[in-house]
């Protein structure tokens, strides 16, 4: 998952043939406000009622897998990126799906296990 919040939003919206203004009137947006969510101008929503709205728009079936892309990407972009390695902001998706109670397979597991570990150090 390399994309941000905003290139997938506006990537599926314009797959779907929607123009801002429309995509904005099925939402309840203001078409304003959100041009500067899609430029990275303003931070994506964070509440899962406004998410579910954006994917009814997009007819993004819920549970999916771009459901789950979408709401890892809105969770990501709170996080400044020169704060995290980019090894571990690869992780982090598996880590926000157990968050929400979702169960990552083992594999994905171990492997933000590792990396966790791999980056904590014991203070002395």
């Amino acid at each position: 998952m390399k994309s941000s919040f905003a290139n997938f939003i506006r990537e599926k919206r314009i797959a779907k043939g929607l123009t801002l203004r429309e995509f904005c009137r099925l939402c309840g947006f203001d078409s304003s406000n959100w041009s500067k969510v899609e430029r990275s101008l303003a931070s994506p929503p964070q509440s899962k009622n406004v998410l579910d709205s954006i994917a009814s728009a997009l007819k993004i079936e819920a549970g999916s897998q771009l459901y789950k892309e979408m709401f890892d990407l809105a969770a990501l972009s709170t996080i400044p990126e020169e704060l995290i390695e980019s090894e571990i902001l690869e992780q982090l998706p598996v880590f926000f799906r157990t968050v929400r109670g979702e169960k990552p397979t083992e594999e994905e597991l171990k492997t933000l296990i590792n990396k966790i570990r791999s980056s904590w150090t014991p203070e002395k």
